[in-house]
């Protein structure tokens, strides 16, 4: 398991809702927050490591020696949006890459835990841009479609290098072609 980067095909293509939460699912959870970790991130959804479902793993202090911060949610959906707030965001998936994004001040989020306990959970400031940021990922949205402006001119230029860097990484055998990813993201969807 590796943190994926853009142009990625997961990272466009529309988690499916978990049904089971099994040991599979927990092993995936721990990969997740040790590559989260290693890369220094405040969370990490499953398509971007290449899972089409629908959870991700954050930890708001973002230190692997504070496991009692790790959250986990499943299924999640923001019901409630408050306010506005503009602010700098990053991707584990766009490494380097920072752009102002505007969003909720605050949310108010539905999910599952990992032990299957449903919870709500109001969140504001960098919590619920965080909120925000993973849940888009489960529905293929990314951060640098909600630039204004002016943000997706600075960020052009960079854009095509990571685009450039997987085309050559494709053409060297080390990702798959596109279609091979998508019918595995398929295949993945199955056993959700």
């Amino acid at each position: 398991m590796k943190i994926v980067q853009y142009p990625h095909p997961s990272l466009r293509h529309k988690a499916v809702p978990l049904k089971a939460i099994d040991k599979k699912v927990e092993d995936y959870v721990r990969l997740m927050f040790d590559l989260m970790y290693e890369s220094k991130g405040l969370g990490l959804a499953a398509p971007q490591v290449g899972l089409p479902f629908q959870f991700f793993i954050t930890n708001p202090a973002a230190d692997p020696e504070q496991k009692d911060q790790e959250e986990v949610y499943i299924n999640p959906v923001i019901v409630e949006r408050k306010g506005s707030q503009e602010g700098e965001e990053g991707c584990l998936s766009f490494p380097g890459l920072y752009l102002k994004v505007r969003r909720a001040k605050s949310v108010q989020m539905q999910a599952y835990t990992l032990k299957g306990e449903a919870v709500t959970l109001d969140a504001v400031d960098i919590r619920a841009r965080v909120f925000q940021h993973e849940i888009d990922h489960l529905h293929g949205d990314l951060y640098i479609d909600k630039v204004g402006p002016i943000g997706k001119i600075a960020s052009r230029s960079t854009l095509k290098e990571f685009v450039r860097e997987y085309k050559k990484a494709q053409e060297k055998g080390h990702i798959p072609p596109d279609a091979e990813i998508e019918k595995l993201l398929k295949e993945l969807e199955g056993q959700a």
